[in-house]
């Protein structure tokens, strides 16, 4: 029997509201206001397709022997190099055997399937294969591609052993049906009329395909019982569906609402959802679109109950922080330049031999433990660095990236040159030992703590755009949900509590009664030469409009809109109110957007200076 052995996903954990794409671009593209619901799913400045494609292996290979591994295929049409063999980053970042075959599949949307049917193909001679497919498209800005689109990755172990889902078989059309394109050396995909890839390529070329594989294997649709394909026209996708005989019951959705279409790695994303939720004794029919089209058919095993439970696609989607800000998804795809100032014009010049040498310890996070006394650390070095055992020479090689971790230490720095200030790093240290100087990513500021718990993720860590080479390493996630969770369990809490009123240090509980408090809290010895109005515009319940003026070392607070403001300070209520107690920083609500201010800028930033908030 050959199938699939295990499966992984990764959907990053940003998310774009499409109602803030269409906010912003609606004035010049009003047409994409159709397709303005839900949320993609975006990359964060720091990954790219290889760095999706790492987290996807890794989730697919968590308790699975790694030594088995014989082949890597990674898929997708958005690998960073074009001569530099993007499935070797993977494999060494995987710290798989150098005895592997590795291949890059690519130039069409249907590489991910296609990649799968090489590895099952493989499969029959006994050897085990890693499939991973992910894809980070580039649009232009107000195009309904933009609005389409997502960036995620699926990955598939295939084997002869342990197979969770037989493979029965697969089908497959090549035709060269060209409804985009995108040549070397251009950045953007060319796209044809959308009812030419919707009318004459999904709703013909899929049912074809998959009534061919049916047709091959001696079934019926009455014998599937869930069909998997991607379309992001709702009603197409629907049709295709009636087209092939399937009710809506056998249909799996296209993730369009909490996604977005992740190209070539879409139909195995999908796949990868479904096997979450399947039965022993399911059939599922996946089929990948692309310049013809791949149908592949599996019979799902009572190995998946023995699977060892993973984070998915499912637990990708639920890990996630929406995002509102458009110019901070254009500037995380480097969509638009930024001014970034003296210190970003350093020289990332890569030492090609240096990487060489080094290669297990930048892409795979090797260290080294001991044999002598068993003390792991990082880097590897010569000599023990326990000071009660001092060995020479008796480090093995250890990997530190599946190890539990805390943060010790953590700083944010607004002087670092950082596509998302502030920058994060801090030291992490590993629960069996091992420090770790590491750049934190996914995550704010004012949410992390000393002493919680992280896990390390392979990721960019520059990009050499003179010489066009990325500098990858690892960096430290903080797990946040872990933290709040383990921490209300400490304190005898069955339930988080959030937004219950205004927090205990200022000992008020609405805005107004906050601004009745605001003249005692004015310090006159900060106000020398300041001449300003502040304007606080709280909107949402308990909202309202309120300002204070400042003039000759005095303070006058009143209900209302003063006519000429100096500075106009826009949230919501309950965002102000944590503002007001130090929950909510001033930078990170500013960069997040729960701040906004109009005005003179400079002038607001004297509010924390004249008035002690708490």
């Amino acid at each position: 029997m050959i199938g699939i052995v295990s499966y992984g996903g990764y959907i990053p954990h940003l998310r774009m509201d499409r109602m803030s794409i269409y906010q912003q671009v609606g004035w010049f593209a009003p047409a994409v206001a159709m397709f303005a619901q839900g949320e993609r799913a975006m990359c964060n400045w720091d990954e790219d397709s290889v760095t999706m494609a790492v987290a996807a292996a890794r989730d697919c290979l968590a308790g699975q022997d790694k030594a088995r591994v014989g082949a890597l295929y990674l898929a997708s049409t958005t690998m960073p190099f074009a001569d530099r063999l993007n499935a070797g980053i993977v494999a060494t970042a995987l710290n798989l055997r150098d005895e592997i075959v590795a291949a890059d599949v690519s130039s069409s949307l249907k590489a991910g399937t296609s990649a799968l049917i090489a590895a099952l193909d493989g499969a029959r001679s006994g050897r085990r294969s890693l499939v991973t497919a992910a894809d980070r498209r580039e649009t232009r800005s107000g195009s309904f591609y933009e609005m389409w689109f997502g960036d995620g990755a699926a990955s598939f172990l295939v084997g002869d052993d342990e197979v969770i889902a037989e493979f029965e078989g697969s089908h497959s059309l090549t035709r060269d049906f060209v409804s985009h394109y995108r040549a070397t050396g251009q950045q953007f995909d060319y796209t044809w009329e959308e009812r030419w890839i919707r009318d004459e390529g999904y709703s013909q070329i899929i049912p074809e395909a998959i009534k061919g594989l049916l047709e091959k294997l001696g079934l019926s649709i009455d014998d599937v019982d869930r069909v998997i394909y991607p379309c992001f026209f709702a009603r197409e996708h629907a049709g295709i569906g009636r087209a092939i005989g399937a009710g809506p019951e056998k249909i799996a959705g296209n993730l369009h609402q909490i996604c977005g279409e992740t190209g070539a790695a879409h139909p195995l994303v999908m796949l990868a959802h479904a096997l979450q939720d399947a039965e022993p004794g399911q059939r599922l029919v996946v089929a990948g679109f692309g310049q013809g089209c791949d149908a592949l058919c599996f019979r799902v095993t009572e190995g998946i109950r023995n699977l060892p439970a993973k984070k998915g696609v499912q637990g990708s989607l639920a890990d996630k922080q929406t995002v509102d800000q458009y110019m901070k998804f254009l500037k995380f795809r480097d969509l638009v330049e930024t001014e970034a100032g003296i210190r970003a014009e350093g020289t990332y010049q890569t030492s090609l031999t240096t990487l060489w040498r080094s290669r297990k310890m930048i892409l795979g996070l090797v260290g080294g433990r001991c044999t002598a006394c068993g003390t792991p650390q990082f880097p590897k070095a010569d000599i023990c660095v326990n000071p009660e055992c001092g060995a020479s020479h008796t480090q093995e090689d250890y990997e530190f990236a599946d190890r539990p971790a805390v943060i010790k230490s953590f700083t944010g720095d607004m002087l670092a040159v950082s596509p998302n200030p502030p920058a994060i790093y801090g030291m992490v240290q590993f629960e069996d030992g091992g420090r770790l100087m590491a750049d934190f990513t996914d995550c704010e500021l004012a949410d992390v703590k000393v002493g919680m718990p992280a896990r390390m993720v392979f990721r960019r860590h520059h990009v050499d755009r003179e010489r066009g080479i990325i500098g990858y390493f690892w960096k430290a996630v903080p797990l946040v949900r872990e933290y709040e969770a383990r921490e209300q369990e400490r304190a005898g809490r069955a339930a988080e509590i959030r937004d219950a009123g205004q927090p205990e240090a200022t000992g008020v509980s609405t805005a107004a009664a906050f601004f009745q408090a605001l003249p005692g809290c004015f310090q006159p010895g900060a106000a020398a030469g300041v001449d300003a109005v502040f304007q606080f515009s709280l909107s949402g319940e308990g909202g309202g409009e309120w300002f204070a003026a400042v003039k000759d070392g005095a303070c006058v607070v009143e209900q209302g809109q003063h006519p000429r403001p100096t500075t106009t300070l826009k949230m919501t209520a309950g965002d102000f109110l944590q503002f007001a107690s130090g929950q909510l920083p001033a930078m990170q609500a500013f960069t997040s957007g729960r701040l906004k201010i109009e005005g003179d800028m400079l002038k607001s930033q004297l509010v924390e200076k004249l008035f002690k908030l708490r």
